[in-house]
C-alpha cells in the first residue's frame, strides 16, 4: 500500500507539472543560477538629479534560460508622464530617437525606435545591447519647436557587452556625431569621442520656488564621456554585477550655474545623465555551453517571462536645488514565484499510509 501511494504521489506531481506550462518549461529548461550565474541588462536612460536621488526608466534583464528582453518601442521620450515630469523637473526631455510632426535633431536625422535589448545566447553568454539617436531638450528656452531648444544630440549612439568568457569579456561604446549648441545658437558637429563645454546655455531641469532665473546668464558645464565601469551606471538594486563584469554607455555631467538677470550667483544644480547603459557579468568560473549547430550569437527565443526592472521615481519630499527622488527597484513576480513554486513541489513528500 505505501508503495501504491508512493507512486501516486508521483505521478499526481506530474500531472501537476505537466499541466502548469510555466512550470514544467522551469522544470525541464537548462536555467541559469538567478543569484549569481550569467546576465546582462540594458536601460536606454536615466537621470540622477542632486545626490542620491535618480529617475531610473525600464531596464532590460537577460532571462534565464536562453531568450532576450527588449524594451518596447513606445517609450520615446523621459519623462513620458507626470509622474516621471515631477521627477525630473519640468524644464528638460530627453528624445529617445522616434519623433512625430515635429524633429528635435538637426535636418537629415530621421526618426528611428531605438533597439535596447539585454539577452542570455543559446551558449549562455549575457549580452546587451542600447543603440538610439539621443537629444538633450532644454524647453525653458522658449524657442517655438524642439529643434530650436535641443542643445545636444548624439546621433547613431551605440553601447554593448559580451561576457563570451573570464578572460574575454568585451564591452563598446561608439556614436556617429555629437552635437553641441554653440556660442552663436547654432547645433554644431563637435566630434564622437565626447566633448568637455563650459559656458553651454543650458538652464536648470526645474526651477525652485519663486526664483528669478535669468536665462542669458545661466549656463551649464557639459561633459559627455564613455561610460566605462559599472559603477557609473544609475541603476536600481535589482541589477548586479559578477565576478567578471563589463559596463558601456554614454554620461553626461552637467552643472548648471543658475544665475539671476543681475548674473547673481543663485545655486548650483548638479545632474548626471546616463544614455544606452549597458552590463553584462558572470561568474569567475563560467564556461559557455557548446553552440549545438547555431552557431556562436545565434539570435535567441524570447522568454516566457520578460526580465524587466519597471522604471519608476519618488517626487521629493520638499522643493530644493538637488530635486532628491528615489529609483523603484522592483523585479518582475514571474521567475520568483516559478522558482518558490519548483521548491515547494520538490520538497514535498508523500504520507505515508500504514498496510493493513
Amino acid at each position: 500500500m505505501t508503495r501504491f501511494v508512493t507512486k501516486l504521489a508521483a505521478t499526481t506531481a506530474a500531472f501537476v507539472l505537466a499541466s502548469a506550462p510555466g512550470l514544467a518549461s522551469a522544470q525541464t529548461a537548462q536555467a541559469v543560477d538567478e543569484k549569481v550565474g550569467p546576465v546582462s541588462f540594458a536601460n536606454v536612460a536615466s537621470v540622477r538629479i542632486g545626490n542620491p536621488g535618480s529617475l531610473i526608466t525600464e531596464t532590460q534583464r537577460s532571462p534565464l534560460t536562453p531568450g532576450q528582453s527588449k524594451l518596447s518601442p513606445d517609450r520615446t521620450v523621459v519623462p513620458r508622464d507626470d509622474g516621471e515630469r515631477e521627477t525630473i523637473g519640468e524644464k528638460w526631455d530627453i528624445n529617445l530617437g522616434r519623433y512625430g510632426a515635429q524633429s528635435p535633431y538637426p535636418a537629415g536625422i530621421a526618426s528611428r525606435d531605438h533597439t535596447v535589448i539585454a539577452a542570455l545566447q543559446q551558449t549562455t553568454v549575457p549580452t546587451a545591447v542600447a543603440e538610439s539617436n539621443y537629444a538633450l531638450i532644454d524647453n525653458g528656452r522658449g524657442g517655438a519647436t524642439p529643434a530650436e531648444n535641443t542643445v545636444l544630440v548624439l546621433e547613431g549612439a551605440k553601447s554593448s557587452v559580451d561576457c563570451s568568457s573570464p578572460g574575454k569579456a568585451t564591452s563598446a561604446t561608439s556614436v556617429g556625431k555629437i552635437w553641441v549648441r554653440d556660442g552663436t545658437g547654432k547645433l554644431t558637429p563637435s566630434g564622437a569621442s565626447g566633448v568637455d563645454v563650459r559656458g553651454l546655455k543650458l538652464g536648470p531641469p526645474s526651477l525652485v520656488g519663486n526664483e528669478s532665473v535669468g536665462k542669458d546668464k545661466t549656463t551649464s558645464d557639459l561633459t559627455v564621456s564613455r561610460l566605462t565601469a559599472f559603477d557609473q551606471l544609475i541603476r536600481q538594486d535589482g541589477w548586479r554585477g559578477g565576478d567578471v563584469t563589463k559596463a558601456a554607455g554614454w554620461k553626461l555631467d552637467i552643472v548648471t550655474h543658475v544665475r539671476d538677470d543681475a548674473g547673481k550667483d543663485l545655486r548650483e544644480a548638479r545632474t548626471t545623465i546616463v544614455l544606452g547603459g549597458v552590463s553584462c557579468a558572470i561568474p569567475r568560473n563560467f564556461v559557455a555551453r557548446p553552440a549545438g549547430g547555431t552557431g556562436p550569437g545565434a539570435a535567441p527565443e524570447q522568454p516566457a517571462v520578460p526580465g524587466t526592472v519597471p522604471a519608476g521615481g519618488v517626487p521629493p519630499r520638499s522643493a530644493d536645488s538637488t530635486r532628491t527622488v528615489v529609483g523603484l527597484a522592483l523585479l518582475g513576480g514571474g521567475i520568483a514565484i516559478g522558482a518558490a513554486a519548483m521548491l515547494f513541489l520538490r520538497r514535498r513528500e508523500p504520507v505515508p499510509v500504514r498496510e493493513k
